[in-house]
């Protein structure tokens, strides 16, 4: 893929190949990938989409290639199902950033830290990770140690465990800071 910047009027070259002769699969994938992710990227502007969609378009020809082979273009059948899928991903995310926008409503953010509490909530991110979910959990949400267990998805044993250990180590780097 070749892509010329000029300001405002930037162009995407793609270099496509020819539809004649007989294709191996290997063949089309070679020389068409970067062109097909060119396509994509075009229509959705995420290249990661683009390439992610350009890799389900050739898997799909991959499966099919006993039929999709014998194509005059099979080039022309891959590209369909990418931008076919570059259509539908976008309808997707618009759809669903609708629905998020109906749902949530106005949010309200949560309350800035006090900046005596910096010092506090640096060392909890110091903790082992779960350590840290049931400091934060427990402190921050006032969560009891059964809604922790559920959050988390472990025993009411284990919060008691992670909740004890943590707290010793916040101590510990506390007392030090001191």
């Amino acid at each position: 893929m070749d892509v010329h910047a000029g300001g405002a009027g930037a162009r995407l070259l793609v270099e496509v190949g020819d539809s004649s002769g007989t294709t191996t699969f290997e063949e089309l994938y070679r020389r068409d990938f970067t062109a097909v992710v060119g396509l994509v990227y075009a229509l959705s502007g995420n290249r990661h989409v683009a390439e992610e969609l350009a890799q389900e378009a050739f898997l799909a020809a991959h499966r099919g290639w006993d039929r999709v082979g014998g194509y005059d273009d099979p080039g022309a059948w891959v590209r369909r199902v990418a931008v076919n899928q570059a259509v539908s991903a976008l309808r997707r995310r618009s759809a669903e950033a609708r629905t998020l926008l109906r749902l949530s409503g106005p949010r309200a953010l949560p309350e800035p830290l006090p900046d005596d509490a910096d010092a506090f909530w640096r060392a909890v991110r110091q903790l082992p990770t779960r350590q840290a979910q049931a400091i934060a959990l427990h402190y921050l949400e006032d969560r009891s140690v059964k809604d922790i267990a559920a959050v988390l998805e472990c025993a009411e044993a284990t919060v008691r465990v992670h909740l004890h250990r943590g707290r010793q180590a916040l101590a510990s780097a506390l007392g030090e800071a001191q």
